[in-house]
Protein backbone atom coordinates (compact mmCIF):
# COMPACT_ATOMS: atom_id res chain seq x y z
CA UNK A 1 0.00 0.00 0.00
CA UNK A 2 2.61 2.41 0.89
CA UNK A 3 4.04 1.96 -2.94
CA UNK A 4 0.70 2.09 -4.13
CA UNK A 5 0.21 5.77 -2.27
CA UNK A 6 4.21 6.75 -3.44
CA UNK A 7 3.17 6.02 -6.79
CA UNK A 8 -0.19 7.98 -7.30
CA UNK A 9 1.07 11.13 -5.75
CA UNK A 10 4.41 10.99 -7.66
CA UNK A 11 2.37 11.09 -10.95
CA UNK A 12 0.23 13.90 -9.46
CA UNK A 13 3.30 15.77 -8.72
CA UNK A 14 4.70 15.65 -11.81
CA UNK A 15 1.71 17.19 -13.32
CA UNK A 16 1.92 20.24 -11.36
CA UNK A 17 4.15 22.87 -13.37
CA UNK A 18 5.20 24.77 -10.72
CA UNK A 19 6.32 21.47 -8.36
CA UNK A 20 8.23 20.79 -12.30
CA UNK A 21 10.21 24.05 -12.24
CA UNK A 22 10.87 24.30 -8.59
CA UNK A 23 12.42 20.59 -8.51
CA UNK A 24 13.84 20.37 -11.99
CA UNK A 25 14.52 23.22 -14.60
CA UNK A 26 15.82 25.77 -12.21
CA UNK A 27 18.28 23.25 -10.88
CA UNK A 28 19.75 22.78 -13.60
CA UNK A 29 19.83 25.88 -14.66
CA UNK A 30 20.83 27.71 -11.45
CA UNK A 31 24.80 26.45 -12.19
CA UNK A 32 25.31 27.36 -15.93
CA UNK A 33 23.43 30.78 -15.45
CA UNK A 34 25.37 31.77 -12.54
CA UNK A 35 28.62 30.33 -13.70
CA UNK A 36 27.83 32.52 -17.25
CA UNK A 37 27.54 35.52 -15.42
CA UNK A 38 30.35 35.38 -12.66
CA UNK A 39 32.59 34.64 -16.19
CA UNK A 40 31.15 37.05 -17.85
CA UNK A 41 31.33 39.59 -15.14
CA UNK A 42 35.13 38.77 -14.46
CA UNK A 43 36.19 39.03 -18.04
CA UNK A 44 34.42 42.16 -18.99
CA UNK A 45 36.10 43.76 -15.22
CA UNK A 46 39.51 42.84 -16.52
CA UNK A 47 39.50 43.81 -19.85
CA UNK A 48 37.70 47.30 -18.67
CA UNK A 49 40.49 47.87 -15.63
CA UNK A 50 43.18 46.95 -18.24
CA UNK A 51 42.42 49.21 -20.80
CA UNK A 52 41.52 51.88 -18.48
CA UNK A 53 43.91 55.09 -17.97
CA UNK A 54 45.24 55.29 -14.33
CA UNK A 55 45.67 58.76 -13.74
CA UNK A 56 48.60 59.43 -11.15
CA UNK A 57 49.55 62.08 -9.46
CA UNK A 58 53.21 63.15 -8.05
CA UNK A 59 53.81 65.50 -5.14
CA UNK A 60 56.73 67.02 -3.56
CA UNK A 61 60.19 68.11 -4.49
CA UNK A 62 61.51 64.73 -5.84
CA UNK A 63 58.50 64.66 -7.94
CA UNK A 64 60.71 65.31 -11.23
CA UNK A 65 63.07 62.86 -9.79
CA UNK A 66 60.95 60.40 -9.48
CA UNK A 67 58.17 60.25 -12.60
CA UNK A 68 61.15 58.74 -15.23
CA UNK A 69 60.72 55.75 -12.72
CA UNK A 70 57.36 55.51 -13.00
CA UNK A 71 57.39 56.50 -17.09
CA UNK A 72 59.74 53.24 -16.47
CA UNK A 73 56.99 50.69 -15.55
CA UNK A 74 55.85 48.65 -18.70
CA UNK A 75 53.16 48.88 -20.62
CA UNK A 76 51.97 45.43 -19.62
CA UNK A 77 50.73 46.99 -16.26
CA UNK A 78 48.46 49.29 -18.12
CA UNK A 79 48.39 52.61 -19.76
CA UNK A 80 49.06 55.35 -17.33
CA UNK A 81 48.76 59.45 -17.29
CA UNK A 82 51.61 61.24 -14.61
CA UNK A 83 50.14 64.45 -13.31
CA UNK A 84 53.03 66.65 -11.29
CA UNK A 85 51.41 69.36 -9.22
CA UNK A 86 51.30 70.82 -5.65
CA UNK A 87 47.88 70.61 -3.60
CA UNK A 88 47.25 73.17 -1.04
CA UNK A 89 46.62 69.98 1.66
CA UNK A 90 46.14 66.64 2.32
CA UNK A 91 42.71 66.93 1.85
CA UNK A 92 42.46 68.26 -1.66
CA UNK A 93 44.27 65.19 -2.69
CA UNK A 94 41.37 62.99 -0.95
CA UNK A 95 39.07 65.10 -2.97
CA UNK A 96 40.62 64.68 -6.26
CA UNK A 97 40.71 60.70 -5.48
CA UNK A 98 37.17 60.97 -4.21
CA UNK A 99 35.93 62.75 -7.44
CA UNK A 100 37.92 60.20 -9.68
CA UNK A 101 40.08 63.11 -11.15
CA UNK A 102 43.35 61.40 -10.02
CA UNK A 103 43.73 57.05 -9.22
CA UNK A 104 46.73 57.32 -7.37
CA UNK A 105 48.57 60.13 -5.76
CA UNK A 106 52.17 59.85 -4.69
CA UNK A 107 54.09 62.29 -1.84
CA UNK A 108 57.22 61.79 -1.60
CA UNK A 109 60.11 63.01 0.76
CA UNK A 110 63.41 63.09 2.16
CA UNK A 111 63.80 60.86 5.50
CA UNK A 112 67.15 62.41 6.95
CA UNK A 113 69.59 59.50 7.91
CA UNK A 114 72.39 57.25 6.81
CA UNK A 115 70.83 56.29 3.49
CA UNK A 116 68.89 59.08 2.82
CA UNK A 117 65.75 56.83 2.50
CA UNK A 118 62.94 58.45 0.37
CA UNK A 119 59.29 58.32 2.70
CA UNK A 120 56.08 57.60 -0.13
CA UNK A 121 52.17 57.98 0.47
CA UNK A 122 50.42 56.84 -1.55
CA UNK A 123 46.34 57.94 -1.25
CA UNK A 124 43.66 55.64 -3.12
CA UNK A 125 40.54 54.85 -3.54
CA UNK A 126 40.54 51.31 -1.54
CA UNK A 127 36.62 50.72 -3.15
CA UNK A 128 37.74 50.77 -6.41
CA UNK A 129 39.60 46.95 -6.86
CA UNK A 130 40.52 47.46 -10.45
CA UNK A 131 42.42 50.58 -9.16
CA UNK A 132 43.65 49.15 -5.92
CA UNK A 133 44.85 45.77 -8.11
CA UNK A 134 46.77 48.12 -10.53
CA UNK A 135 48.27 50.27 -7.88
CA UNK A 136 50.05 47.05 -6.32
CA UNK A 137 51.29 46.10 -9.46
CA UNK A 138 53.25 49.95 -9.94
CA UNK A 139 53.75 49.89 -6.39
CA UNK A 140 55.84 46.23 -6.57
CA UNK A 141 57.40 47.36 -10.22
CA UNK A 142 58.32 50.68 -8.26
CA UNK A 143 59.94 49.11 -5.23
CA UNK A 144 62.19 47.09 -7.42
CA UNK A 145 63.46 49.69 -9.27
CA UNK A 146 64.25 51.68 -6.12
CA UNK A 147 65.97 48.46 -4.63
CA UNK A 148 68.45 47.92 -7.75
CA UNK A 149 69.38 52.14 -7.83
CA UNK A 150 69.82 52.01 -4.03
CA UNK A 151 72.05 48.95 -4.50
CA UNK A 152 74.16 50.53 -7.74
CA UNK A 153 74.44 53.56 -5.15
CA UNK A 154 76.33 51.28 -3.11
CA UNK A 155 77.65 49.20 -5.08
CA UNK A 156 76.04 46.03 -4.14
CA UNK A 157 74.56 43.25 -6.37
CA UNK A 158 70.97 41.63 -5.23
CA UNK A 159 72.75 38.75 -4.24
CA UNK A 160 75.01 40.06 -2.01
CA UNK A 161 72.51 41.27 0.00
CA UNK A 162 69.85 37.89 -0.03
CA UNK A 163 70.27 36.02 3.10
CA UNK A 164 68.29 32.86 1.96
CA UNK A 165 67.18 31.59 -0.99
CA UNK A 166 63.11 30.67 -0.51
CA UNK A 167 61.34 28.13 -1.87
CA UNK A 168 57.24 28.23 -1.34
CA UNK A 169 55.98 24.35 -1.38
CA UNK A 170 52.53 23.82 -1.29
CA UNK A 171 51.54 20.34 0.00
CA UNK A 172 47.99 20.59 -0.54
CA UNK A 173 46.47 19.09 -3.46
CA UNK A 174 44.18 21.35 -5.75
CA UNK A 175 41.20 19.50 -4.64
CA UNK A 176 42.56 19.93 -1.44
CA UNK A 177 42.26 23.87 -2.33
CA UNK A 178 39.23 23.81 -3.54
CA UNK A 179 37.45 21.84 -0.65
CA UNK A 180 38.48 24.26 2.49
CA UNK A 181 38.44 26.95 0.45
CA UNK A 182 35.09 27.00 -1.85
CA UNK A 183 33.91 23.61 -1.49
CA UNK A 184 31.24 24.97 1.38
CA UNK A 185 29.34 26.66 -1.88
CA UNK A 186 28.44 23.38 -3.31
CA UNK A 187 26.55 21.83 -0.19
CA UNK A 188 25.19 25.61 0.05
CA UNK A 189 23.42 24.91 -3.19
CA UNK A 190 22.55 21.30 -2.74
CA UNK A 191 20.73 21.82 0.49
CA UNK A 192 18.93 24.94 -0.59
CA UNK A 193 17.30 23.17 -3.91
CA UNK A 194 16.86 20.26 -1.45
CA UNK A 195 14.70 21.95 0.88
CA UNK A 196 12.71 23.96 -2.35
CA UNK A 197 12.69 20.38 -3.59
CA UNK A 198 10.94 19.68 -0.66
CA UNK A 199 8.65 22.48 0.02
CA UNK A 200 5.84 22.92 -2.87
CA UNK A 201 5.04 18.81 -2.77
CA UNK A 202 5.00 19.17 0.67
CA UNK A 203 2.62 21.97 0.19
CA UNK A 204 0.42 19.76 -2.27
CA UNK A 205 0.50 16.45 -0.76
CA UNK A 206 -0.89 17.78 2.98
CA UNK A 207 -2.22 21.22 3.16
CA UNK A 208 -3.35 21.09 -1.00
CA UNK A 209 -5.69 18.06 -0.65
CA UNK A 210 -7.42 19.75 2.52
CA UNK A 211 -8.34 22.31 0.51
CA UNK A 212 -9.07 19.93 -2.39
CA UNK A 213 -11.26 17.95 0.24
CA UNK A 214 -9.43 15.16 -0.78
CA UNK A 215 -7.74 14.11 1.92
CA UNK A 216 -10.52 12.97 4.10
CA UNK A 217 -11.56 10.73 1.34
CA UNK A 218 -8.10 9.37 1.05
CA UNK A 219 -8.14 8.35 4.87
CA UNK A 220 -11.74 6.53 4.53
CA UNK A 221 -9.94 4.11 2.62
CA UNK A 222 -8.57 0.78 4.54
CA UNK A 223 -5.13 1.88 4.85
CA UNK A 224 -3.52 2.99 8.41
CA UNK A 225 -2.67 5.95 8.64
CA UNK A 226 1.10 5.66 9.28
CA UNK A 227 1.02 3.82 5.64
CA UNK A 228 -0.38 7.05 3.83
CA UNK A 229 2.17 9.47 5.36
CA UNK A 230 5.10 7.32 4.76
CA UNK A 231 4.11 7.13 1.29
CA UNK A 232 3.31 10.56 0.96
CA UNK A 233 6.94 11.75 2.82
CA UNK A 234 8.92 9.06 0.37
CA UNK A 235 7.23 11.44 -2.46
CA UNK A 236 8.64 14.74 -0.49
CA UNK A 237 12.23 13.27 -0.06
CA UNK A 238 12.24 11.84 -3.83
CA UNK A 239 11.13 15.77 -4.79
CA UNK A 240 14.18 16.87 -2.83
CA UNK A 241 16.89 14.32 -3.27
CA UNK A 242 15.65 15.04 -7.56
CA UNK A 243 15.97 18.74 -6.85
CA UNK A 244 19.96 18.25 -5.51
CA UNK A 245 20.39 15.56 -8.34
CA UNK A 246 19.32 18.47 -10.76
CA UNK A 247 21.50 20.55 -9.54
CA UNK A 248 24.70 18.29 -10.05
CA UNK A 249 23.46 17.81 -13.52
CA UNK A 250 23.36 21.41 -13.85
CA UNK A 251 26.92 21.70 -12.51
CA UNK A 252 27.74 18.63 -15.14
CA UNK A 253 26.62 20.73 -18.38
CA UNK A 254 28.04 23.90 -17.16
CA UNK A 255 31.13 22.37 -16.99
CA UNK A 256 31.07 19.76 -20.24
CA UNK A 257 28.80 21.49 -22.16
CA UNK A 258 28.37 24.63 -22.39
CA UNK A 259 32.11 25.08 -20.89
CA UNK A 260 32.36 27.93 -18.75
CA UNK A 261 34.94 27.77 -16.82
CA UNK A 262 38.21 28.46 -19.38
CA UNK A 263 40.76 27.62 -16.73
CA UNK A 264 41.92 23.93 -17.46
CA UNK A 265 43.72 23.06 -14.37
CA UNK A 266 40.30 24.16 -12.33
CA UNK A 267 38.34 22.04 -14.55
CA UNK A 268 39.91 19.41 -14.36
CA UNK A 269 40.08 19.44 -10.59
CA UNK A 270 35.93 19.71 -10.55
CA UNK A 271 35.58 17.42 -13.23
CA UNK A 272 37.63 15.03 -10.95
CA UNK A 273 35.77 16.10 -7.76
CA UNK A 274 32.28 15.31 -9.81
CA UNK A 275 32.70 11.48 -9.88
CA UNK A 276 30.75 8.45 -9.29
CA UNK A 277 32.07 8.39 -5.30
CA UNK A 278 31.73 11.78 -4.30
CA UNK A 279 28.09 11.75 -5.76
CA UNK A 280 27.01 8.77 -4.13
CA UNK A 281 28.68 10.07 -1.27
CA UNK A 282 26.98 13.10 -1.00
CA UNK A 283 23.31 11.74 -2.16
CA UNK A 284 24.05 9.23 1.48
CA UNK A 285 24.42 12.69 3.11
CA UNK A 286 21.37 14.23 1.35
CA UNK A 287 18.85 11.67 2.29
CA UNK A 288 18.72 11.85 6.10
CA UNK A 289 18.90 15.63 5.52
CA UNK A 290 15.91 15.34 2.93
CA UNK A 291 14.15 13.62 5.22
CA UNK A 292 14.67 15.97 8.17
CA UNK A 293 13.44 18.45 5.95
CA UNK A 294 10.01 16.42 5.02
CA UNK A 295 9.99 15.75 9.06
CA UNK A 296 9.70 20.00 9.63
CA UNK A 297 7.83 20.78 7.05
CA UNK A 298 4.58 18.01 7.39
CA UNK A 299 3.77 19.10 10.75
CA UNK A 300 3.47 22.66 9.09
CA UNK A 301 1.53 21.47 5.99
CA UNK A 302 -0.30 19.48 7.57
CA UNK A 303 -1.81 21.77 9.94
CA UNK A 304 -2.34 25.14 7.83
CA UNK A 305 -5.73 25.73 6.41
CA UNK A 306 -4.44 26.74 3.08
CA UNK A 307 -1.47 26.86 0.25
CA UNK A 308 -0.70 30.62 1.05
CA UNK A 309 -0.54 29.73 5.06
CA UNK A 310 1.77 27.09 4.49
CA UNK A 311 3.90 28.98 1.79
CA UNK A 312 3.88 31.63 4.36
CA UNK A 313 5.01 29.62 7.05
CA UNK A 314 7.91 27.93 6.02
CA UNK A 315 9.40 30.71 3.74
CA UNK A 316 10.71 31.82 6.90
CA UNK A 317 12.13 28.57 8.00
CA UNK A 318 14.21 28.59 4.71
CA UNK A 319 16.42 31.33 6.17
CA UNK A 320 16.80 29.06 9.26
CA UNK A 321 18.44 26.71 6.92
CA UNK A 322 19.95 29.48 4.89
CA UNK A 323 21.87 30.10 8.38
CA UNK A 324 23.82 27.12 9.09
CA UNK A 325 24.95 26.23 5.37
CA UNK A 326 26.15 29.29 5.28
CA UNK A 327 28.23 28.95 8.29
CA UNK A 328 29.61 26.45 6.35
CA UNK A 329 30.91 28.78 4.11
CA UNK A 330 32.98 30.79 6.23
CA UNK A 331 36.95 30.32 6.41
CA UNK A 332 38.23 28.60 9.27
CA UNK A 333 35.15 26.70 10.32
CA UNK A 334 35.99 22.91 9.95
CA UNK A 335 34.56 20.21 10.86
CA UNK A 336 35.12 18.69 14.61
CA UNK A 337 33.82 16.64 17.61
CA UNK A 338 31.83 19.68 17.99
CA UNK A 339 30.41 21.38 14.51
CA UNK A 340 29.51 17.46 13.76
CA UNK A 341 26.23 17.43 16.11
CA UNK A 342 25.40 20.55 14.53
CA UNK A 343 22.38 19.63 11.43
CA UNK A 344 22.93 21.51 8.17
CA UNK A 345 26.82 22.70 9.90
CA UNK A 346 27.98 19.09 9.76
CA UNK A 347 26.87 18.30 6.21
CA UNK A 348 28.06 21.50 4.96
CA UNK A 349 31.53 20.70 6.73
CA UNK A 350 31.57 16.95 5.82
CA UNK A 351 30.95 17.64 1.80
CA UNK A 352 33.54 20.29 1.86
CA UNK A 353 36.04 17.64 3.70
CA UNK A 354 34.80 15.15 1.08
CA UNK A 355 35.33 17.52 -2.05
CA UNK A 356 39.22 18.09 -0.33
CA UNK A 357 39.80 14.17 0.06
CA UNK A 358 40.32 14.52 3.88
CA UNK A 359 37.57 13.18 5.19
CA UNK A 360 37.79 11.63 8.97
CA UNK A 361 35.25 9.02 8.93
CA UNK A 362 34.95 8.84 12.68
CA UNK A 363 33.42 12.88 12.33
CA UNK A 364 31.42 11.76 9.35
CA UNK A 365 29.71 8.67 11.10
CA UNK A 366 28.75 11.39 14.15
CA UNK A 367 27.70 13.72 11.35
CA UNK A 368 25.84 11.35 9.74
CA UNK A 369 24.21 9.94 13.08
CA UNK A 370 23.31 13.14 14.05
CA UNK A 371 21.21 14.08 11.02
CA UNK A 372 19.49 10.30 11.12
CA UNK A 373 18.65 11.46 14.70
CA UNK A 374 16.63 14.70 13.89
CA UNK A 375 15.31 13.46 11.07
CA UNK A 376 13.95 10.47 13.08
CA UNK A 377 12.61 12.97 15.42
CA UNK A 378 11.38 15.13 12.91
CA UNK A 379 9.33 12.05 11.09
CA UNK A 380 7.93 10.88 14.81
CA UNK A 381 6.33 14.76 14.84
CA UNK A 382 4.89 14.51 11.66
CA UNK A 383 3.50 11.40 12.72
CA UNK A 384 2.09 12.92 15.90
CA UNK A 385 0.59 15.58 14.14
CA UNK A 386 -0.78 13.59 10.44
CA UNK A 387 -2.66 11.58 13.35
CA UNK A 388 -4.40 14.16 14.98
CA UNK A 389 -8.02 14.53 13.91
CA UNK A 390 -8.19 18.45 14.18
CA UNK A 391 -5.17 18.86 11.98
CA UNK A 392 -6.76 16.71 9.20
CA UNK A 393 -10.13 18.53 8.93
CA UNK A 394 -9.41 21.73 7.64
Amino acid sequence: MIRVIFFKEIKELLRDRRTMMAMMVIPILVFPLLLGVIMTMTKNFEESQASEVLKIGVVGDLANAFIPKIQAIPEDAGPKMIIPFQPENIEEVKRLIRNDSLNIVIVLSTVTDTYSLQRMEVFFQGTNLGSQNRVKTYLAILEEIGRKDKLAEFGLTPEQITPFEVEYINVSTNEEMIGKIAGGFLPYIFIIFGFIGCMYPAIDLFTGEKERKTLETLLTAPVSRWKILVGKMMVVVTSGLLAAVFAIIGLFLAMEVFELVEDPELRGVIKNILNPVFIASLLLLLIPLTLFFAGIMIPITVGAQSFKEAQSVLTPINFLVILPAIIGLLPGIELNYITAFIPIVNVVLSTKELIAGSLDLVLVGISFATTVFFAALSVLVSYKRFGSEKNIVG
